[in-house]
């Protein structure tokens, strides 16, 4: 069976006008990833990322840090995050106070997040919000089959909680609530690993940061 490392990117930058792109954090976590990978001899020939910019940033991260020739990155648009900022939008004024909560802090903007995403996954903002959940869950979907009939040995995918989550969700066969408690533990530059086939794929590892495991790099270890 081939190998599929799947990897949240590096700390993007919450609290900016633009979030789309890596911390200074955001980029070592990822050129730590890549070393962690050189020192244990793993390659990829096949990479994958979503669209978005701290998912291409964070390719290139691992790969400065690998130190070896970069493989073309394929994009597909299913590995793309739920758009967090549009759901909050969505929340209108029967929730408007999950909204001013949120703003209070980072530790309860994630509580609040976790709220708003059990209301998305129910269908509460349905009308609201630009996508539904099953709109994500279905395009996780897709991104997981062109995974797994696309080919290569050992293969790299840079993506956001959010896709991690479902994805491992889907093939626990569990319920939505499993991928929203999932999504919040979820770190940045983290590696969950899986075997696959076309016909199946299959949990190894789940959420490892390896290449963060050292008391002198404890700072480094995010979720934003």
């Amino acid at each position: 069976m081939a190998e599929l490392y799947l990897v949240r990117h590096g700390q993007a930058s919450l609290g900016a006008d633009d979030y789309d792109r890596l911390s200074a954090t955001g980029e070592q976590q990822g050129i730590w990833l890549g070393e962690y990978f050189a020192q244990r001899d793993i390659g990829f020939d096949r990479v994958m990322s979503g669209t978005l910019r701290r998912h291409a940033q964070t390719v290139d991260a691992i790969w400065r840090g690998l130190g070896a020739p970069s493989v073309e990155c394929e994009v597909h648009q299913g590995l793309d995050e739920y758009d967090f900022h549009a759901l909050f939008r969505a929340l209108g004024d029967q929730h408007a106070d999950l909204a001013q909560r949120a703003t209070r802090s980072s530790r309860d903007f994630f509580k609040v997040l976790r709220q708003v995403l059990h209301l998305w996954a129910e269908g509460a903002l349905d009308g609201c919000a630009p996508e539904t959940w099953s709109a994500f869950q279905q395009r996780v979907a897709d991104a997981r089959a062109a995974i797994q009939h696309g080919g290569g040995r050992r293969v790299l995918v840079v993506s956001s909680g959010g896709v991690i989550a479902a994805l491992t969700q889907q093939i626990l066969h569990a319920p939505a609530a499993t991928a929203i408690a999932l999504n919040m533990q979820i770190r940045n530059s983290s590696v969950s690993h899986y075997f696959f086939n076309r016909d199946t794929l299959q949990l190894s590892s789940f959420n490892g940061i390896g290449h963060l495991d050292d008391p002198q790099r404890r700072a480094f270890q995010t979720y934003g």
